[in-house]
């Protein structure tokens, strides 16, 4: 993860989360009370969108969302039975554990905003990414075109100076087409 969410600031957000909200079902808040209770367990937990596509995740849910009330998921298993998602987080201490909770409004919650981590496992969307290739490149060459008028402007400008009307002419047309590409 490039930019850690501290340890204190994601326990005192599920403290705060777990006094906030009520929560679909009650062993999600003995679940999330154990992780706060293990700073090594802590330090693996990372608050998340779209949890499904990590290798290990937690989905839990509050009573004001329609969203399923638990599930674990790991690797390309899933069950809602809280107790095995506690064994497994207990025997596993050293994997990263992914937690999507879902409660009304929020993503305009600062308190949420502020632990809420990139998910590393979203798949590429290629569509998006051939678009922003396609943006790095048009803006490269407007860069490279822009150095290249510069170029030439000193250069004409050296050439009036020595009085040298062939260069002047020839630099003067590459000018031109170079300026007529800006529009």
């Amino acid at each position: 993860m490039n930019n850690p969410v501290p340890v204190m600031e994601k326990r005192d957000f599920l403290k705060w989360f777990l006094e906030s909200y009520q929560l679909k079902r009650r062993e999600c808040a003995w679940l999330l009370n154990f992780l706060m209770s293990d700073d090594i367990l802590m330090e693996r937990v990372h608050f998340v969108e779209q949890a499904e596509h990590c290798p290990k995740a937690l989905m839990i849910s509050a009573n004001d969302v329609e969203h399923v009330p638990f599930a674990f998921h790991k690797n390309q298993h899933v069950t809602m039975d809280a107790e095995k998602s506690f064994h497994d987080i207990r025997l596993n201490r050293n994997e990263d554990i992914y937690i999507q909770l879902n409660f009304k409004e929020k993503q305009t919650l600062p308190q949420y905003m502020a632990v809420l981590e990139e998910n590393p496992y979203l798949p590429v969307n290629e569509a998006e990414e051939n678009l922003q290739g396609l943006l790095a490149e048009m803006i490269l060459d407007e860069s490279i075109r822009m150095q290249s008028m510069k170029m030439l402007e000193e250069e004409i400008d050296l050439a009036l100076v020595n009085g040298d009307e062939t260069t002047f002419q020839d630099l003067a047309k590459k000018y031109s087409a170079l300026k007529a590409l800006e529009d």
